[in-house]
This record gives C-alpha cells, structure tokens and sequence, in this order.
C-alpha cells in the first residue's frame, strides 16, 4: 500500500515491537492514522504491519537512553511522511528494574529514568518543534501507570519515572495549550505484560480481588481510551492523569 496524495494525519509511538505498543500501532493504523514507531527491536508482528499498511507505517530502532537517536528517528519521520501532518505522539516506551532501593544498582535506576521519563521528554521535545512550526492543534499522550501514584515494593525506580511523566504532563499543557496542543498521561492498572512478568499468579490473584471489576486490566482498556484522547473530541481535556484499574486506587 503506498502514500495517496491526500493528507493524512499521522502519530507517533514508542515502543512498538510487543504489549501495549504494538496494540495501539494496529488500532491506529486500523483507525486511519499513519504511525512511526520506534523499539529497540523489530519484530515479525511488526513486519507484518508494514505488509498490511506499507509506507503508513514507519519504523525506524531507537533506544529511549540516546536522545540523539531520539532526535534522529523523529526527523526521519517527518521525512517519510512528507506532507502528511503529524498529529501527535504517544509516549509508551517502558522498561522496569526489580529491587530493594538500598541494593539496587546506581546504574539501573539511571537507567529506569532515563528510558522512562528523560525519553519520554526528549521525544515529546523533537516531536514539539514539529508541531509547533504549523501552530495547530495536536496530540501528546504519555503511557505512566498507577505505580507512580501508589507506589509498590521493589519499583521505586520505575514510579519515580511514572510519577514524572505525570507532572511532565501537567506542566507541559500548560506550555502549548495555547495553540490547541493537549497534553495528558494515561495511567494503567496492573496489565499481564512483559512489564508485571515479576509478578507471580499469587500476587497478580490479590491485585484482582482488591479491583472492584474484579479483573486486571486489559489492553483493549488502554488503546480505546488512547483512540479517544487523539480524536476531535477531546479537544478539551489537557493536563489530566487518567486512571484506568477498575477501581483499584479508588
């Protein structure tokens, strides 16, 4: 499937290879959108995308630790969609490191933050001075998670990023609000990714009694509300932590 002329909308979104990522890559793209999305990986599921939708999907490998390539993929592109307009970006490249603050190595934590929250940022950034040159609306939705509003043993690290990118946020909105340009964090309850694998079916049974749906969270849960936050109307809602859980910090 090539390009047509006529202009289409287009997103950006990080860490596509597998989980949530790859899921809101398919919903997107099954919606109308062109993404480019990045991972460290590319995977068959991605290539597979790429069969389907050809040049309205755009991959290119970045690592959320190097900012440069950060840089780099979202020139790139711009490049590949060339007079298409790029509508927004959802942040929701992630990883997690197990352990007790005390014993847990400087270098993971550095690590933690650095892939969580300062890529987040610095791909909010590249992408803004995009955006910014067309002075229209657009889209910037950051994937945190109800562990930096709760807490939980052994993630410090990974709530301390989680926790920022929801101040990241709300400080954000209030930066490009003015050309119609909303900023809000999705915060996800306890979901069977590659990011709870530490999780055992023991704990992952408690999570589920304590939610008043009596159920973890899904990944259809996720990407509809993030479909919702891209479109039209949503236009009015900025600066906001949504919690999807079932109720669990309710």
């Amino acid at each position: 499937m090539r390009m047509t002329d006529a202009p289409r909308k287009w997103v950006l979104v990080s860490g596509v290879s597998r989980g949530l990522g790859l899921a809101l890559a398919r919903d997107l793209l099954a919606q109308g959108y062109g993404v480019a999305g990045c991972s460290t990986t590319f995977s068959d599921d991605l290539q597979a995308l790429k069969d389907v939708h050809g040049d309205w999907f755009f991959w290119q490998g970045v690592d959320m630790a190097d900012t440069s390539a950060i840089e780099a993929f979202v020139l790139a592109a711009v490049k590949a969609f060339n007079g298409h307009r790029m509508w927004g970006v959802v942040n929701n490249a992630g990883m997690s490191v197990e352990g007790i603050l005390s014993t847990l190595p400087v270098s993971d934590i550095e690590k933690v933050l650095q892939v969580n929250l300062t890529g987040a940022i610095c791909l909010a950034r590249s992408a803004l001075r995009q955006m910014m040159k067309t002075r229209k609306p657009g889209r910037i939705i950051n994937i945190s998670s109800i562990t930096g509003l709760r807490g939980y043993t052994g993630l410090t690290a990974y709530a301390a990023s989680k926790a920022g990118m929801d101040g990241f946020s709300r400080a954000l909105s209030r930066e490009v609000g003015r050309v119609g340009i909303t900023v809000n964090s999705v915060a996800p309850g306890y979901m069977k990714t590659q990011l709870s694998e530490g999780l055992d079916d023991r704990q992952l049974d408690q999570i589920v009694r304590r939610t008043p749906l009596g159920r973890l969270c899904e990944l259809a849960d996720i990407v509809h509300l993030v479909r919702f936050l891209l479109s039209e109307e949503a236009g009015f809602i900025t600066g906001q932590t949504l919690v999807v859980d079932g109720g669990l910090t309710s």
